[in-house]
């Protein structure tokens, strides 16, 4: 019998790159199968925090395995940023390739070190929780290349690949991706 396992998100990228990397023998639910929206407030100051803080909230209202991934892209020459604010950074509406280009304006003449960071929140069925961090180390490319992947990937070159984690297929991307890192931790755990 497949197990199920929720994924608090509502990112349709998001839920598929889980279902990608989790196989068949998972049937994955996420805040688009609840009869009633969720607010969840991420007011964390990391990443594992704002995991933390959207497991519980799906947790609460199903009582059954929850995920849920907190990540961003960290830019040196920006401080960080957006790190934990990734996804709302210039405004939660903001197409990825106006965020894009602001990144790219910002680094231009400067070090282009920058990193995907995830936590990944698990809560199992008797309420227990634990969280894996991974990374993914690379450089903001000179402009956008590639049309796979999704947010800052046509940005983020990774070197061993020569190219974007947008440049490349979403099972290559999963081997070395910071979420595919996080998950395997957890696998190797086998709490699933």
């Amino acid at each position: 019998m497949k197990k199920t396992i929720w994924i608090a998100t509502s990112n349709a990228h998001k839920i598929e790159e889980f279902a990608e990397m989790l196989g068949d023998e998972v049937t994955i639910k996420s805040f688009k199968d609840l009869e009633e929206p969720v607010d969840v407030v991420e007011n964390g100051t990391s990443f594992q925090e704002n995991a933390r803080i959207k497991a519980r909230a799906l947790y609460n209202i199903v009582h059954e395995p929850v995920f849920a991934d907190d990540s961003g892209l960290e830019v040196d020459a920006m401080d960080k940023a957006p790190g934990i604010y990734s996804a709302r950074f210039l405004g939660e509406d903001t197409d990825y390739t106006i965020k894009n280009q602001y990144i790219l304006d910002q680094v231009e003449g400067k070090d282009r070190t920058a990193r995907y960071v995830c936590a990944i929140a698990f809560i199992d069925q008797n309420g227990e929780e634990s969280v894996y961090e991974a990374t993914i180390e690379g450089k903001i490319a000179p402009s956008p290349i590639g049309t796979n992947g999704f947010g800052y990937d046509p940005i983020f070159y990774y070197p061993p690949f020569g190219t974007t984690l947008a440049n490349v297929s979403e099972e290559k991307k999963n081997q070395v991706s910071h979420r595919g890192k996080a998950l395997r931790e957890f696998l190797k755990e086998g709490k699933l």
